[in-house]
C-alpha cells in the first residue's frame, strides 16, 4: 500500500500507466485474445430511459463522453490560469501562445504537403497539430531539477493553447451536418448555467446536472459532444462572493484531476492505441498518411515552435524566459512532437476506414517516441544549472 501511495504522489506516474495501457492494448491486439479486444471495443452500450436513451459502443462512449471530462479539466485549468495564474500574465503567454500557432501551422502544412490530392487522407491535416500535455510533461518531470520551473510553465501554456486550437479545430472541421433544433435546445442548459454563475450557485451538482443536460444536446446537433466540457468549465465560479476561501472551480478541479490522469486516460489510450501488427512493413512507414503524421510531429511541430519563436523575439513580440537557454528551449520545442493522446483523438475522427485508422495509429506513436526521445537526449545533455546566456 506504501508503494502504491508514494508511486501516485510521483509526477510521472500517471504518464507511465497511460504508457502501460496503450502497450497492453497492443500487446492484447496482437494475442490470440484479439477477437475479445474486439467486441469489447465494438459492443453496445445503452444508458438512459426511453426516448432519453443513448445507445453508443464502448469505443464511443469513451471517445465522446469520458474524453468531454477530459476537456471539462482542460477548461477548468485554462480559465484559473487565465484570471489568477501565469496566463493572467502577459509576459508569461504571449511566447507559448506565438509559439503554438507555429506549432499548428508548419506540422498541418507538411501534412498537407505530402497527402494533397487525396480527398480523404487530407483529413488528417490536423493529426500532427496536437501536443499530449501528460507525456510531454511526463518526460520533463524525468529530468528533474536541471529543468528550470519556467521552462515547464512555458510547454504547460504551450500545451494549453494547443489543446484551445485543438477544441476550435473539432468544432469547426470534425463536425458533421448541424441539428438546429437541438442547438436551440442546447441553449436552455447554457441558459441555466449562466444563471447559475450569475447568481454564485455554489452547489456543484447543479452544475454538473446541467452539463450533462448540454452534452446530451451537443451530442444531437451533431457537433463533437467534447465542446459541453469546455463549455460547461467556462461557467463553473472560480470564487463565490463572501466566501474568499471557497472556490468551486478550484474544488472541481482536485477531485477530477486523479480521475482523468489515472482512469479515462489510460482508457482512453486503452481503447484507442490497439494496433494490429500483422502485415506491417517498412512500406507502411513511406505511405502519404504515415509519413505526413510522423513527419509532422516529429519535424513540423519543433520547426514551427522554434520558426515563430524567433520571428515573435526579432519583432520584439515576446522573449526567452531569462533561466531559459536556447539549446534548452529547443528540447522542449521537441517534446511538443508528442501527440499521442490528442493526435489519436482527431485521428479517430477524421479517418473512419480501418487501414486508414491503423496507419495513422502507427505514425502517431513512431513519431510521438522520436519526438520524446530526442527531446529527452537533448535536455538531459544539459547541465542541471543552466546559464543565463542564449547557447
Amino acid at each position: 500500500m506504501k508503494f502504491i501511495k508514494e508511486f501516485i504522489k510521483l509526477e510521472s506516474s500517471a504518464d507511465i500507466i497511460l504508457g502501460l495501457a496503450a502497450l497492453l492494448a497492443i500487446i492484447i491486439k496482437n494475442s490470440p485474445t484479439y477477437h475479445i479486444y474486439d467486441s469489447l471495443l465494438a459492443y453496445p452500450l445503452n444508458i438512459g430511459i426511453g426516448y432519453l436513451s443513448i445507445t453508443k459502443t464502448v469505443l464511443l462512449w469513451v471517445n465522446d463522453f469520458l474524453m468531454a471530462i477530459f476537456f471539462f479539466l482542460v477548461g477548468l485549468e485554462l480559465k484559473r490560469e487565465s484570471f489568477e495564474g501565469q496566463l493572467a500574465i502577459k509576459e508569461n503567454r504571449n511566447l507559448p501562445a506565438f509559439a503554438a500557432l507555429g506549432g499548428l501551422i508548419c506540422p498541418s502544412l507538411i501534412y498537407a504537403y505530402i497527402n494533397w490530392g487525396d480527398n480523404v487522407a487530407i483529413k488528417g491535416w490536423a493529426v500532427p497539430a496536437a501536443t499530449d500535455i501528460a507525456f510531454a510533461l511526463g518526460v520533463l518531470s524525468l529530468l528533474g531539477k536541471r529543468i528550470p520551473a519556467s521552462l515547464k510553465l512555458c510547454l504547460l501554456t504551450l500545451a494549453i493553447f494547443d489543446d484551445i486550437a485543438a477544441v476550435l479545430i473539432i468544432a469547426i472541421f470534425y463536425t458533421s451536418d448541424i441539428s438546429i433544433i437541438w442547438l436551440l435546445f442546447s441553449l436552455i442548459p447554457l441558459s441555466i448555467l449562466a444563471v447559475f454563475n450569475k447568481c454564485s450557485i455554489k452547489l456543484q451538482y447543479l452544475y454538473l446536472i446541467a452539463g450533462l443536460a448540454l452534452w446530451v444536446c451537443i451530442l444531437k446537433t451533431g457537433v463533437h459532444a467534447t465542446i459541453a466540457g469546455i463549455l460547461l468549465a467556462l461557467f463553473i465560479p472560480l470564487k463565490i462572493e463572501n466566501k474568499s476561501n471557497y472556490s468551486p472551480l478550484k474544488q472541481i478541479e482536485h477531485t477530477i484531476h486523479p480521475w482523468v490522469s489515472f482512469g479515462i486516460l489510460p482508457l482512453f489510450a486503452f481503447f484507442n492505441a490497439g494496433i494490429s501488427l500483422k502485415g506491417i512493413s517498412w512500406d507502411l512507414l513511406t505511405r502519404p498518411i504515415t509519413l505526413g503524421i510522423i513527419a509532422g510531429l516529429f519535424l513540423g511541430k519543433q520547426v514551427g515552435v522554434m520558426l515563430f519563436t524567433i520571428i515573435g523575439i526579432k519583432f520584439k513580440y515576446c522573449q526567452l524566459p531569462q533561466d531559459v537557454t536556447w539549446r534548452q528551449y529547443y528540447g522542449m520545442a521537441t517534446l511538443t512532437g508528442i501527440g499521442f493522446t490528442m493526435s489519436l483523438f482527431i485521428g479517430m475522427l477524421a479517418f473512419s476506414n480501418l487501414e486508414q485508422q491503423t496507419e495513422m495509429q502507427l505514425s502517431v506513436i513512431v513519431g510521438s517516441l522520436l519526438s520524446a526521445v530526442l527531446g529527452y537526449l537533448i535536455l538531459k545533455g544539459i547541465h542541471s544549472k543552466p546559464s543565463l546566456s542564449r547557447e
